[in-house]
Parts: structure tokens; C-alpha cells; sequence
């Protein structure tokens, strides 16, 4: 059995792996459901992206399911305070998310085009504004969160709905919407043809550049504008103490010590800028397969970046920073997480095979003629 130093290292590892498969696979449902409204000018256009996505968001879907689970086991501490003081905005995600399993059930069931249209704007807000507030919680974890612990470990969560909704959260906001929607449109571009299919490839390059712009003005305003938290005092890693047993100290610069002690780190912020990059080149080659690939390249760089960005911090507190949640204070008892591995090491790979067969077998283009053929069955 691997040392409890090492474990929580390893689950750090593994739910940070269920976040980008997350954006990777539910997030091109996301980008693509959030172009509905703009990239289908007809019925039968719309309906084509619909059916790009209608067969696999639903296996998508449960990796945010599972990424929940993993850190309400894994990380106990970080799932009440998150859950509890997040209440509200966790609340619009799943809202905004009930117009996903709706929306793709009910749209073809009545032909009348006010019908249609208003579940095609109810799939958009189950994709846009799920992906926005993502990026605005992101945002809010590198500010810090205003919770604290007293004595007992009670949380205690003191700020407003409202309050996340500041500048900085805004902006990372915008990276993961318009990443998502680039992601999306890429998927588009590989799933669909004919004028569907270029009006995809030139909303991808809209979101990549405004994806691109976004993620690096993000950066300067991060090492330039905003103090990030460093551990001062910590007891040994490899034993379980309580998160107020830590002495945190806030400073400019911290959030940038990673990359100065650990240089290879770069190589996240990297990939995301030449994700990105690459994804639209090859977009524009018409080699949509290595532009997907890219765009998958460009999300795990980027949720890296805040990841390495914030190590090992989780959830930082700006009210009182000794409070703030890591990898080392925040985790389940060895025994739980050494459960826990061996159950992943067991079935991850047999849903990540499962899920590439599915992927292989439901491959090949979506077309308006395959829809008007099978206008009865399709979404």
C-alpha cells in the first residue's frame, strides 16, 4: 500500500484526470448545444447538430457525476464547504442542466416552430451557462473564497451569490465558455459537412481567438493584480491533521511559485496556447480529427494551468487563509482513499474502453439527408 503522502498525491491526480475528461467529453456537448441557436439556420440544421451530440451526452454527462462523487470521497472537507457556500450558483448549474435530457426528449415531438425553437434556446442555456460558471467558480478558487472553520471544524461561509460575479471570475468565465464553445465547434466540424460544417469552422476560430485573448489577459492579471496563498507551517504530509493545523500567509506573486520552483509546470500554459493554435490550423487543413485532438490538448493545458497554478492548494479561504483547503488536510483516511484506488485502477480502464468502443462504433457524419430519412427516430 502506497504511503499516505503519496495517496493524497495520486487522488490530486485522479480527480484533476476526471475534470479534463469531463471537459473534454461533456464539454463539446456543452460548446456544441451553446451554438444551437447560431450555426443552424434551418430545421433540419439544427436538428443535424442536435443529432451530432444526441447519441452520446448522456455517457458524457457522467463524468461530472463521478468527478462529484470522487471529491465528495476524496476530499470531504472541500465538498461541504464548496457545496454548502456554492449553494446558489451549484443550484443554476443544475437548473440550466435540467434543460438537457428535456430538451433533446421533447424538441422533435411537435412540429410547430415556436415549440422548437424555444427547447432550442433552452439546450443553449444548458450548455452556455453551465460552462460560464465553471470558469467564474475557477476564478473565485484563485481569489479565495470567503469561508472559514471554527474550533469544531464547522464551516462557516460568509460571502453572496453576487460577490462571485467579480471582474476577475467574469474573465475566467469567458475562457471556459469560449473554450468549450472552440471545443464544440471543432466537434462540429468533425461530425458534420456542407454549410453546417463551414459555419462551424469559422465560429471555432472565433471562440479559439477569444478563448486565446481571454486565457492569456487571465494570466497577466493573475502575476500582475492578485495575491495568491503559500503553506508557511505544515505538519507532516504523510499524517492526518485537521486544515486548521497550517499556517497559510497570502502574497504577490504565490500563485506563480510553482512555475519558479518547478519549471516543466510551463509546459501547461504552453499546451494551451498551442492547443489552440493547432486545433484552428488544422480545422482550416480540413483534417478535423488532429483538430479535435488539439482542441482536447488545449482544455487539459488550460484546467492545468489553474490546477499547478493553485498546488496544493484546493480551496483557498481569503477570510481567514489558515482555513484555506489542500490536498494535504482536506482528504478521506488512507484507508479510504487506498479503497478507492483500487477500485479506479479496476474499472477506469474498462469505462475508458467501453467508451472508446462506443465513440468507434457511433463515428461518421451527420447529415441533413440522414435526418430527413429518419425524421421519425432522430432528435
Amino acid at each position: 500500500m502506497l504511503d499516505y503522502e503519496t495517496l493524497k498525491l495520486v487522488w490530486w491526480l485522479f480527480i484533476g484526470v476526471l475534470l479534463i475528461g469531463f471537459a473534454i467529453t461533456d464539454g463539446f456537448d456543452m460548446g456544441v448545444t451553446a451554438w444551437l441557436p447560431f450555426l443552424g439556420k434551418t430545421d433540419d440544421e439544427r436538428r443535424v447538430i442536435i443529432n451530432s451530440v444526441g447519441a452520446v451526452w448522456e455517457g458524457n454527462q457522467t463524468w461530472l457525476i463521478t468527478a462529484g462523487g470522487a471529491i465528495f470521497a476524496a476530499w470531504p472537507f472541500v465538498y461541504a464547504a464548496a457545496f454548502s457556500g456554492l449553494y446558489i450558483a451549484l443550484l443554476l448549474v443544475l437548473f440550466a442542466l435540467f434543460f438537457r435530457p428535456v430538451g433533446f426528449d421533447y424538441r422533435s415531438k411537435l412540429p410547430d416552430p415556436r415549440w422548437r425553437n424555444a427547447w432550442d434556446w433552452g439546450l443553449f442555456v444548458g450548455g452556455a451557462v453551465p460552462a460560464l460558471i465553471f470558469g467564474v467558480a475557477f476564478g473565485n478558487l484563485l481569489l479565495g473564497l470567503p469561508f472559514h472553520f471554527d474550533e469544531t471544524l464547522r464551516v462557516f461561509y460568509t460571502g453572496s451569490f453576487w460577490a462571485l460575479l467579480n471582474p476577475f471570475a467574469l474573465l475566467c468565465g469567458v475562457v471556459s465558455l469560449s473554450m468549450l464553445m472552440m471545443h464544440g465547434a471543432i466537434y462540429l466540424e468533425l461530425r458534420t459537412d456542407g454549410t453546417v460544417q463551414a459555419r462551424a469552422r469559422k465560429a471555432a476560430l472565433a471562440a479559439g481567438t477569444v478563448c486565446a485573448v481571454a486565457f492569456a489577459l487571465a494570466g497577466v492579471w493573475l502575476a500582475a493584480g492578485i495575491e495568491g496563498y503559500r503553506i508557511v507551517a505544515i505538519p507532516d504530509a504523510n499524517s492526518a491533521f485537521s486544515p486548521l493545523a497550517k499556517t497559510v500567509e497570502k502574497a504577490a506573486g504565490a500563485w506563480l511559485s510553482n512555475y519558479h520552483q518547478h519549471a516543466w509546470m510551463m509546459a501547461a500554459p504552453a499546451l494551451g496556447f498551442v492547443g489552440i493554435a493547432m486545433a484552428l490550423q488544422q480545422g482550416r487543413a480540413g483534417r478535423q480529427g488532429w483538430a479535435f485532438l488539439f482542441s482536447s490538448v488545449a482544455l487539459a493545458g488550460i484546467i492545468l494551468t489553474a490546477g499547478f497554478s493553485m498546488f496544493p492548494f484546493v480551496m483557498p479561504s481569503s477570510t481567514d487563509p489558515n482555513s484555506s483547503l489542500t490536498i494535504w488536510d482536506a482528504v478521506s483516511s488512507r484507508k479510504t482513499l487506498g479503497i478507492m484506488l483500487i477500485v479506479t485502477l479496476i474499472f477506469l480502464p474498462i469505462i475508458l474502453l467501453y467508451t472508446s468502443w462506443v465513440y468507434r462504433v457511433l463515428r461518421g457524419k451527420v447529415t441533413v439527408q440522414s435526418i430527413q430519412d429518419n425524421t421519425h427516430t432522430a432528435y
